[in-house]
Order: C-alpha cells, then sequence, then structure tokens
C-alpha cells in the first residue's frame, strides 16, 4: 500500500514540477496506452485462473444483479436531485 501511495506522489510532484509544459496530448495517448495493456493482462490472468472460469457463469449473474442494482439506484438519485435542485429554483 504504501508502494503505491508513494508512487502516486511521485507522478503528482512530477506533474506539478512540468505543470507549464504542453504534454497533454502525449500523457493522455500513454495513459490510454497503458490502460488497454492492463486491461489485456487482467484477461490474461483472468483466463489462466481455473476457478474463476468455472464461476463465470455465477459471477456473470452476480455482476449483471449488482449492475441493475446500482442503475436503479442512480436513477432514484438522480430523480431526487431533481426534485431537490427545482423546489429550490422555486423558492
Amino acid at each position: 500500500m504504501f508502494t503505491v501511495i508513494a508512487i502516486m506522489g511521485l507522478g503528482i510532484l512530477f506533474g506539478y514540477l512540468i505543470r507549464h509544459k504542453n504534454i497533454r496530448g502525449i500523457i493522455s495517448g500513454a495513459t490510454t496506452a497503458l490502460i488497454w495493456l492492463l486491461l489485456f493482462v487482467l484477461g490474461i490472468e483472468v483466463g489462466h485462473n481455473r476457478h474463476v472460469i468455472e464461476s463465470l457463469g455465477t459471477l456473470g449473474l452476480e455482476a449483471l444483479f449488482i449492475a441493475i442494482i446500482s442503475l436503479i439506484g442512480s436513477c432514484i438519485a438522480a430523480w431526487i436531485l431533481w426534485k431537490y435542485i427545482a423546489k429550490r429554483r422555486e423558492q
């Protein structure tokens, strides 16, 4: 955990030091490429794990349930926020 925080801190420090340089495009491209690489390696790890592959049906159902519940919760929260904002505008 300390390693992750230290690496992130170094990244923040490096970003602060080079904040006046125009490297936004380079950073964006590198971030995208590294995320794709991370997803690929994660897929290899999942495909290599026999327990995960055997439980894929159950995991898929659980993921679908979590996604549906999250969607419903987000819709309810958005509706409550919409009502709150509408009520404040009327005042």
